[in-house]
């Protein structure tokens, strides 16, 4: 028997009492939009299908990238700048932070910052921790040093591969509202065939598709 999704978990929604500038789960628009971004890449087979679907229905999104896999794919990361979207940090090289010391996650953070600036100019960007694992002592480093968490408001579950036409009702049984920050992955082709169904029903319903704001990032 396959487990129903929950796109709304409990700890989105325990995250979402923080202050906003802490940590970023949703927002609150000036008109109906969904913020809609991607994690783990850049990937060489399935980013550029990603950002040929966003073209197609005007939208735009958020990268959060592995920094170890900017070097190896540096014609991605450019198109993904050139085309208008924001690029995010994902950590160097997606360890779970909880089990590091801040220092270590530090560093992972700052490599990343460092790899992605040669891309868009910017000396640091928000952040997302891998699998969402978010220690105490970071989310403390973050709030006196004045920086964003960067998470989400809507799991869309992609990374658990089921099959699209299972997984897609699940979906639209408890859609995203606006306001919120949509997770995705960009390194299946189970999300390129979730997004192909889900961008245009997300425009029939009068969503614009944008990056995240960028916060403290």
């Amino acid at each position: 028997m396959i487990r129903p999704v929950q796109p709304r978990s409990r700890k989105s929604r325990l995250l979402g009492l923080f202050p906003s500038r802490l940590v970023a789960t949703r927002a609150r628009p000036r008109r109906k939009t969904l913020y809609l971004t991607f994690d783990d890449g850049p990937h060489p087979e399935y980013t550029a299908p990603v950002l040929d679907l966003l073209k197609a229905h005007d939208a735009s999104a958020t990268f959060f990238l592995i920094g170890e896999r900017i070097d190896r794919h540096p014609d991605v990361v450019r198109r993904i700048v050139d085309e208008g979207h924001a690029l995010g940090n994902h950590s160097w090289s997606h360890p779970r932070m909880d089990t590091l010391p801040l220092s270590a996650q530090l560093d992972e953070i700052a490599r990343t910052d460092a790899a992605l600036s040669a891309y868009d100019g910017r000396a640091t960007h928000p952040f997302r921790p891998p699998s969402g694992a978010l220690p105490a002592n970071l989310l403390l480093h973050f709030a006196r040093i004045g920086r964003t968490i960067a998470f989400w408001s809507y799991d869309s579950h992609d990374y658990e591969l089921l099959p699209p036409p299972t997984l897609l009702p699940q979906l639209r049984a408890n859609p995203p509202g606006s306001g919120d920050s949509v997770l995705m992955h960009d390194d299946s082709a189970a999300t390129i065939e979730l997004l192909a169904s889900l961008l245009p029903e997300w425009r029939e319903a009068g969503f614009a598709i944008r990056a995240m704001p960028r916060g403290r990032g």
